[in-house]
């Protein structure tokens, strides 16, 4: 068999088997041995049992898009086929002990039993079955050994001597596992190595986030716990001291966002981390940072809806969510990384934006994006200078004063000699109480045209295609290299691609793009088209024809292919 270009792994099991664990280490050790790769998981809302998958992607080049095809499939528990048989192909190598292989699947010609367990009893226990697993995957590809032994030392040293050797006795012997069935099967392995890949480094959708936040100067987080958003606020615990930044698990999520503003109104670049459920509890506390004009990055991680929905599954389904969420009129701002390098620049870009124009700013995720990774080299992540736009106060200080740039000048607290007054209600230029007519109008005016500024300022969304194109496919978010993907395997030169990364406001340059289109495809996660709606408001221009996905799962660069190629046909 051969395997050329890029391979396909998949490994399933019972939550609490340490799937995730052997990711980890494969990915890291993979890397290091000069293949690009590319990781995303999918599990059930469960501690124990059900099943769950991770896919790593190698490649020769860099290969970023979910894939249905299954090249090589590692069981660790019985019923993993049978969740994954519309994947599974004549084709896809399967690799598991008898016990684990579904009955439907026993004359499967392409089954290898593989005596994981058997070998960890022998070295002492059965719970080195994840590392004779990950060794298993290294020797078919011929990965560095040396390194893995290193790594398994270093995450096992604090257990003792003895726990390091057996664990580098199972890695060992998986790995001659591993070459054995390399060569058994007659693999031919064409992925190229690259030794420029082992400086690079791997990162997550979460990790991106939080890491761009805190080149931004994020210095308060708050949240409650609320998949797939934790991440960024738990990562950002782990390294506080490091990063100088003050992390607060709170009560809930009213009190989590009411903490962010309020430690923006003594200066503080806050974030506030959640998923639907928990921000359908902030809507009226954004609205209070839209009327006291102060500076808030919320960070909505997508998961299916309503209520608890599919809460470790992924969607795009809050888009409207944050578009209309608190009452009133203010202006905000709404982002959608579509890629894990951008979301690193985003997260620094919404803090900027938060405190330049003093509004509620969102950096909206999903799912796939917080848990996907993949390598990236230095150049692919790009670091922003952090915008400051905090003024010293004077005495005759007025901190909603009226002037030529519609932003007032924002001080804080003890900065100055100026006293800094903060309002929920309709207040005059000190920030008093106020009923009077002219002043709500003129204040209502002054938050809002805010909106024309930061319009001028919007990402325009990336252009992929011939200039000369009918169709155009536009899309927001993480599907953004599925589609891409997709897309280059089918070389339509009638057909291009619009992504939006700034969902709100959008771009004016967006108008040119659609009204060139004789067919606007919108592919989005979710049962109403979100984003061709918003694009009928904003610019007139109706889709005529929608790919929609709604079951909580990702899209797939074959399945992409398949539906706009029958889009077209019709």
């Amino acid at each position: 068999m051969n395997l050329e270009k890029e391979v396909s792994i998949v490994l399933g099991g019972a939550a609490g088997q340490g799937i995730q664990t052997i990711e980890e280490s494969l990915t890291k050790i993979l890397k290091l041995s000069g293949y690009n790769v590319f990781a995303t998981k999918e599990y059930m809302s469960r501690v124990r049992g059900g099943i769950n998958t991770t896919e790593i992607v190698i490649s020769s080049e860099k290969q970023r898009s979910f894939l249905k095809r299954l090249d090589l499939l590692v069981t660790f528990k019985k019923g993993v086929l049978n969740h994954l048989k519309d994947r599974i192909s004549d084709e896809t190598i399967i690799l598991g002990e008898k016990e684990n292989i579904d009955e439907e699947f026993m004359n499967n010609k392409n089954i290898i039993d593989i005596p994981i367990q058997e070998i960890s009893k022998n070295i002492g226990n059965v719970l080195f079955s994840n590392t004779v697993g990950s060794g298993i995957i290294l020797g078919i590809f011929e990965g560095n050994l040396k390194l893995f032994n290193k790594y398994l030392e270093d995450k096992f040293s604090k257990k003792g001597k003895e726990i390091v050797d057996k664990n580098i006795e199972a890695a060992e012997k998986g790995y001659e596992l591993g070459k054995k069935i390399l060569k058994d099967l007659d693999l031919s392995l064409n992925i190229e190595k690259n030794e420029k890949i082992n400086n690079e480094i791997i990162l997550s959708g979460t990790e991106a986030v939080a890491l761009g936040a805190a080149k931004a100067g994020c210095n308060f987080v708050s949240f409650y716990p609320m998949t797939p958003s934790t991440g960024v606020s738990t990562f950002l615990a782990t390294h506080s001291k490091d990063l100088g930044i003050i992390v607060e698990q709170v009560e809930d999520e009213i009190s989590a966002i009411n903490m962010a503003i309020g430690a923006g109104y003594a200066g503080a670049r806050s974030l506030v981390t959640t998923s639907g459920g928990g921000f359908s509890l902030m809507c009226e506390a954004v609205s209070l940072s839209g009327m006291t004009e102060t500076p808030v990055v919320i960070y909505l991680a997508q998961r299916p809806g309503p209520s608890t929905g599919l809460p470790t599954r992924t969607a795009q389904g809050d888009l409207e969510l944050a578009l209309y969420s608190g009452h009133g009129e203010f202006p905000k701002i709404i982002y959608a990384p579509g890629k894990i390098e951008e979301a690193h620049k985003i997260s620094q870009i919404a803090f900027n934006m938060a405190d330049k124009y003093q509004i509620p700013v969102f950096v909206l995720s999903d799912e796939y994006l917080a848990d996907t990774y993949y390598n990236l080299s230095d150049n692919e992540l790009e670091s922003l200078k952090k915008e400051n736009h905090v003024v010293k106060t004077s005495l005759d200080y007025k901190r909603y004063e009226f002037n030529e740039n519609i932003v007032s000048k924002r001080g804080i607290p003890g900065f100055g000699e100026g006293i800094v007054l903060s309002c929920g209600n309709e207040h005059d230029e000190f920030g008093d109480i106020t009923e009077d007519i002219d002043l709500i109008n003129k204040m209502t005016k002054k938050r809002n045209k805010k909106l024309d500024l930061i319009r001028k300022e919007a990402i325009e969304p990336e252009f992929i295609g011939n200039e000369t194109y009918k169709n155009l496919i536009v899309s927001w978010g993480s599907t953004f290299y599925p589609i891409k993907d997709a897309l280059e395997k089918l070389n339509l030169k009638d057909t291009a691609f619009l992504h939006f990364s700034q969902v709100y406001p959008i771009s004016d340059s967006a108008e040119k793009y659609l009204k060139n289109a004789e067919k606007v495809i919108n592919i989005e996660l979710n049962y109403t088209g979100q984003l061709g709606r918003l694009l009928k408001r904003e610019f007139g221009i109706e889709m005529n024809d929608s790919i929609l996905k709604y079951d909580g799962r990702v899209f797939a660069v074959e399945e992409i292919i398949e539906k706009i190629e029958k889009v077209l046909r019709e």
